[in-house]
């Protein structure tokens, strides 16, 4: 009975301790694949048109994904399309630029007032 006791401790409880590392391992195994934002150098640099064409893929990817079937994907499959229209998400706001509200703007303007 001890001997049973002492082979769970050496060997059951290092195993249950390792799965987390497996799993992990076999995650990145898989061949997920990542989509890189471009930095703001290379958006600072891009033309109009080139803007333009970006913005156009990434509505056409969104929309073939909002028209997949979702319920066959597995797990990681969703992870990594919520991860990919995160990205996407970014690096639209970083095409655009950031607009002023017209209230916003107005503030800004009575708070320069107020100031000076």
């Amino acid at each position: 009975m001890k001997s049973i006791k002492m082979l769970r401790n050496y060997l059951l409880v290092p195993a249950l301790f390792m799965l987390p590392v497996l799993k992990m391992q076999a995650a990145d195994a898989s061949g997920a694949t990542t989509h890189e934002i471009p930095s703001r150098e290379v958006i600072a640099h891009m033309t109009k048109e080139q803007k333009a064409a970006r913005l156009e893929e990434i509505k056409t990817r969104v929309n073939e994904i909002k028209a997949m079937d979702r319920s066959t994907l597995t797990k990681e499959e969703r992870k990594a399309l919520r991860g990919e229209l995160r990205d996407m998400r970014r690096e639209a706001k970083a095409v655009t630029g950031v607009y002023i509200s017209v209230g916003a703007l107005i503030i800004i303007i009575l708070l320069l007032i107020i100031i000076i």
